[in-house]
């Protein structure tokens, strides 16, 4: 069966998959399908065949590996067209405080919920809870090093087909989304000054030494 031919099933497989369907499990299906084996390679060259067909402009949804497979996606540019079908019943809320916690856990995956709360400064019990319900985060197993080996977190599969993407490498790099210049603090010890300094108070309320 020529490429024109076999084209056709797997598109249909991933139109018809709820979810994104890998590689391997399109040769298996072909295969079993047409009763006879079907080459990785050959399925490789329909799924780029297929990438092509519906990069076109007047298609409104294309193909796109995502969260270990392929997948049919509206296109950008249809999103809230396509909104309008459900409304908003699927889209995940979530609080400022579960974004947060979800942004440091995609950031710095594996991670406990020690590891989150000592970052955000306040207990993450509530924003963790919520975003395992929803599930966008996953248990990963336990930190061995760390007193009574607490349970770790990362991002789920669910995550990474909502935003398009197959791992954690391909998150925007920080340094791309912000132009925030981050200060470290200052140890306690050095900022101790030395007996012999003499301290002014400024007018805006800040230290500086006083000239000799």
């Amino acid at each position: 069966m020529d490429i024109e031919q076999l084209m056709p099933h797997v598109e249909a497989l991933i139109f018809a998959s709820e979810r994104p369907l890998t590689q391997l499990e399109m040769v298996e299906m072909v295969s079993a399908a047409l009763e006879e084996s079907v080459e990785a390679e050959r399925i490789a060259t329909c799924i780029e065949a297929i990438r092509e067909k519906y990069d076109a402009s007047y298609y409104p949804f294309q193909l796109r590996e995502a969260g270990g497979g392929y997948q049919f996606l509206t296109k950008k540019a249809y999103h809230k067209t396509v909104l309008q079908l459900n409304g908003d019943k699927h889209i995940k809320k979530l609080s400022s405080a579960a974004m947060e916690t979800l942004a440091i856990i995609a950031y710095k995956q594996p991670i406990t919920k020690s590891e989150v709360e000592f970052i955000r400064g306040v207990s993450a019990d509530y924003s963790i809870q919520k975003l395992l319900e929803k599930e966008l985060i996953v248990i990963t197993g336990r930190n061995e090093n760390m007193v009574g080996k607490p349970l770790t977190y990362a991002t789920s599969k669910n995550f990474m087909d909502y935003l398009g993407i197959n791992g954690p490498k391909e998150l925007p790099q920080l340094k791309d989304i912000s132009n925030i210049e981050i200060v470290m603090p200052t140890n306690g010890s050095e900022a101790i000054p030395d007996e012999n300094t003499n301290l002014l108070v400024t007018a805006d309320g800040s230290l500086e030494e006083s000239p000799e």
